[in-house]
């Protein structure tokens, strides 16, 4: 039978029945399966894809929505992938422009790389940021943050939701009641009673992601940062909005090295959301 074109295969939405697909698209492009990664983007928001006649997946990517369910005031694109054998044939661009229709007024945000950037801007996004991933072991030295830190507790969750959406900018209660869960640490920072910041470390191939990373302030993000790292053997990885120098110094300062830059792009807005002060890296990319 004559193999259908790539401009006719349908796209449909992914299921949590695709994850082996999702992380074989991954390891396909030489990214990490990142399985734990692909497994909660699934159930938290939606996939989309396209099956290969041949078996596995042509293309697929996540999208993660904030704020009311029936009407989000923003959505996060992100694991945009295609398959090697068929790269640079226009798929990602059909995938993309299907998911930007889908979503209809919604504005959007994502984190793109060098090599993707020229296909986001072709599709209207634009850069408004930058963020640098980091990575390295935590090397503690010199006099440490004076921010009182501790495991989170389920009582905290209140405090954890209202910080949140005031320095996210819209609500994510679906993804953050996931937290516990989905992360190996969920701790929070505190001070006469009152939470002042919190951050997750998930588990991640062989490292540990900080994100979200959310502080009143850069000594409340180190201390954060430190306390993550003193209770994980782990290299430690996150991506921080560039425009927290003091924060990025402090890390190579400790062991941790740049390994690359995304561009934070919009689509329909002109800048995200909320304090960028506080928020000092996200959960992770793919979700904004």
């Amino acid at each position: 039978m004559p193999t259908p074109s790539l401009a006719s295969l349908p796209i449909r939405r992914l299921t949590l029945r695709d994850l082996t697909a999702c992380a074989d698209l991954s390891e396909d492009r030489g990214w990490p399966r990142e399985e734990h990664k692909w497994g909660f983007l699934l159930t938290a928001g939606k996939g989309y894809g396209i099956d290969d006649p041949a078996g596995g997946l042509v293309s697929a990517c996540a999208v993660t929505e904030y704020g009311p369910h029936e009407r989000p005031s923003l959505a996060a694109l992100g694991m945009v992938l295609v398959a090697e054998r068929h790269a640079r044939q226009g798929v990602g661009r059909r995938l993309m422009r299907h998911v930007v229709a889908a979503l209809g007024t919604t504005p959007l945000t994502l984190h793109a790389t060098p090599y993707g950037r020229p296909l986001y801007e072709e599709l209207g996004f634009k850069a408004t940021g930058r963020a640098e991933m980091v990575r390295g072991r935590f090397t503690p030295g010199g006099s440490e943050p004076a921010v009182a830190t501790r495991a989170a507790t389920a009582e905290d969750l209140p405090a954890i939701l209202r910080i949140d959406e005031e320095v996210f900018g819209a609500d994510r209660t679906h993804i953050i009641t996931r937290l516990p869960a989905f992360a190996d640490q969920l701790r929070v920072a505190e001070e006469n009673g009152r939470l002042t910041g919190y951050a997750a470390a998930w588990p991640n191939m062989d490292t540990h992601v900080v994100g979200p990373l959310i502080a009143r302030d850069t000594e409340t993000a180190k201390a954060l940062l430190a306390s993550l790292a003193a209770r994980t053997d782990r290299p430690l990885r996150t991506d921080i909005d560039v425009r927290h120098e003091e924060l990025l110094g402090w890390a190579r300062e400790r062991g941790f090295a740049s390994v690359a830059f995304n561009s934070v792009m919009t689509y329909g807005i002109t800048e995200l959301p909320g304090d960028w002060t506080r928020r000092f890296a996200p959960l992770t990319v793919a979700a904004g």
